[in-house]
């Protein structure tokens, strides 16, 4: 009988992006979407720094691999997501690490959203010019 795989999920959601992080024991390799996340994020450095925060924060970044699956939003967002599930996921594997996350903002969800347009006005907050006469 196969052995069962030591791995730990972490979903993490910002703006409209999802994303289902899957952590388990191995070298520190990152695929998103079955792609490496340097190819994913178009070998941008700043979004590439995003996501290993939290690796970073706690000194694990070669002691695990990461699959994660995002969807939904743009690039930023899905970063940002990533973090979020990534920090989760950590929590999951050990208890210690989450005054570390905890501390650095990592476990709060951000819930900052689009507001939607209201009726009657151009956008969501601009209002028509007023005329008094």
């Amino acid at each position: 009988m196969a052995e069962a795989l030591e791995q730990y999920l972490g979903t993490g959601r910002r703006k409209s992006a999802t994303a289902r992080v899957y952590l388990r024991p191995g070298k520190g390799k990152i695929t998103i979407n079955k792609k490496p996340s340097n190819k994913y994020f178009f070998d941008q450095v700043t979004l590439e720094h995003v996501i290993r925060q939290p690796l970073l924060e706690t000194h694990t970044a070669t002691k695990y691999d990461l699959l994660i699956n995002v969807a939904g939003g743009g690039v930023v967002g899905q970063a940002e997501a990533i973090r979020h599930g990534i920090a989760r996921a950590l929590c999951a594997a050990s208890i210690e690490y989450r005054p570390v996350l905890k501390k650095a903002g990592f476990l709060t969800r951000d819930a900052r959203e689009k507001e939607r347009k209201k009726y009657g006005q151009p956008g969501a907050r601009k209002h028509f010019q007023f005329s008094k006469r």
